[in-house]
């Protein structure tokens, strides 16, 4: 019998062993005891005093998935919250809307409360708060899960995930206001910012209904400026209302008679009513309604830089807005639109990863190749190009740039006959401009042209490339003193053919010139 009342009066102890054991498969148990103590940093103490209030005041949060903001607001003397200053999200999961079942991936949306009994100072994720899920609303339509974290280490799996700073500051503030009294903190979790042009775009979206009433609680919230009463009836969320008979509100059951506050009423209806108009308004004026779809959650612009501090970042894509069909409520093809979007937008990914590498890898092939010798080539094919010129074997030359606008002299080809004759260059007088740059190019190939020749023949050339005479020009006129040369026999002439291909056979099919005195 001892035995019995010795196990029984350590049952509770062996319940919390099996809990922390448990949760050791997912958390690092002792680690982050001095995460937790951290101190409010000072520049966050100076907005307090700025926006008048304490640290030890009560909190509220306000977080916004499709714009990825979470918000702290600080409770005033009056009893009216002021806005603190916003967190960019580091990372969310899943789709806009609520949280259905366990492993959906999804961030919740709703109305939830957190006590200091749902801190956890040893998460693994640095430093955690579980933030209620499921509550009574989500008990009512059986949704599943649980264990939905606002953490650091920015990795989420249907969680709300920071940096680790970010989580050290956020923790520091919830629990200096969990020491001061506070008994639980609310927190708001909207898919987005409740504008009228948001509803406006989301308008047709299954979640609609449930959207509204969220902004409903959304609007008690910014009307009266004090953190709203939640309760749940006829499955439905109910705002700043208490039971008229004193009968407790259940989630599942019919709402019992209800107690309000008329003049907060009156002010919610008439916000509600004029983002009724405004929604309309944007509709008339052509803003369709869309779904909004997503690879797998989103992130604040902020971390688009710091894409590898990012877990799944493959999955952090632009979401994909899929127009709906006005009269159905649908897209006209959901699944195939859903698809053929994530096609697109995967191909093109793709492309833009193909181009920039093809382009890394030009560049790296420039900065790998030993530097061009242009002068050489150049000589080269201005020597073969001159003696074609002197054999009347040039190659027909494409048509001079448009940017040319200065005309230059033109050389007749010289003509192989018993008589060479060579064509004189017409020049006008008036052009002496264009015969001068003529003379200045022309220069350097004719000593190249006759070097070549001059060495075929074994004959020393008269003078060096430096040392160039002006009356070797390659344009010159003939000299009539001078005698011809022989006519090129049939032979020569066909060697001349066959050596276009090659500088050896040019020098093969040109008659010897004699050296001059």
């Amino acid at each position: 019998m001892n035995l019995f009342r010795n196990v029984g009066r350590f049952a509770p102890w062996g319940l919390v062993g099996a809990a922390a054991l448990s949760l050791a498969a997912c958390e690092d148990l002792g680690s982050g005891s001095q995460r937790a103590l951290s101190p409010i940093p000072p520049e966050t103490l100076a907005l307090m005093e700025q926006a008048g209030v304490t640290k030890e005041s009560p909190t509220l949060i306000r977080s916004y998935k499709k714009e990825a903001e979470f918000q702290i607001w600080k409770q005033r003397p009056d009893g009216r919250y002021a806005y603190l200053k916003t967190f960019p999200m580091c990372r969310w999961s899943g789709q806009l809307g609520p949280k259905v079942r366990e492993g959906d991936r999804q961030a919740p949306e709703g109305f939830y409360s957190i006590t200091p009994g749902q801190m956890n100072p040893n998460s693994a994720y640095y430093l955690s708060f579980n933030v209620g899920y499921p509550n009574a609303y989500d008990r009512a339509y059986g949704h599943s899960g649980g264990s939905i974290m606002v953490h650091g280490a920015c990795s989420s799996a249907g969680c709300f995930s920071m940096t680790d700073r970010q989580i050290a500051e956020i923790y520091a503030i919830l629990r200096t206001s969990f020491n001061n009294g506070q008994r639980s903190i609310q927190m708001q979790s909207y898919p987005f910012k409740m504008t009228a042009e948001n509803l406006a775009k989301h308008r047709l979206d299954p979640n609609i209904g449930f959207w509204k009433q969220l902004k409903e609680g959304s609007d008690h919230f910014e009307v009266a400026g004090k953190e709203p009463s939640v309760g749940v009836c006829n499955r439905r969320y109910v705002f700043d209302a208490t039971s008229a008979n004193g009968q407790p509100l259940d989630a599942s059951a019919a709402c019992p008679p209800l107690r309000r506050n008329a003049e907060i009423e009156a002010q919610v209806a008439q916000k509600a009513a004029a983002d009724d108009a405004k929604v309309a308004e944007l509709a008339a004026a052509g803003l369709r309604p869309v779904r909004v779809v997503y690879q797998d959650g989103g992130q604040h612009p902020d971390f688009h830089a710091r894409i590898a501090e990012v877990s799944r970042p493959e999955a952090l894509v632009a979401p994909i807005e899929i127009a709906l069909d006005e009269k159905t409520g649908k897209s006209r093809s959901p699944v195939i639109a859903m698809s053929a979007a994530m096609s697109a937008a995967k191909a093109k990914k793709e492309t833009e990863f193909k181009v920039a590498a093809h382009e890394a890898t030009i560049v790296k092939q420039a900065e790998a190749a030993p530097p061009a010798e242009p002068a050489k080539a150049g000589a080269f094919a201005v020597a073969t190009d001159s003696i074609g010129g002197l054999l009347g074997l040039t190659k027909e030359q494409p048509a001079a740039p448009a940017v040319q606008s200065e005309p230059v002299a033109k050389t007749e080809p010289i003509k192989a006959s018993a008589k060479t004759e060579v064509s004189s260059v017409k020049a006008d007088a008036s052009k002496t401009e264009a015969t001068k740059a003529s003379k200045a190019v022309s220069v350097k190939p004719a000593v190249i042209a006759t070097a070549v020749v001059a060495k075929s023949s074994g004959a020393k050339p008269a003078a060096t490339s430096s040392q160039a005479p002006a009356s070797l020009p390659s344009h010159r006129a003939a000299d009539p003193a001078k005698k011809p040369q022989a006519s090129l026999g049939a032979e020569r002439r066909a060697k001349v053919a066959a050596a276009m291909g090659g500088a050896s056979g040019l020098r093969e099919a040109l008659p010897p010139v004699p050296a001059r005195p």
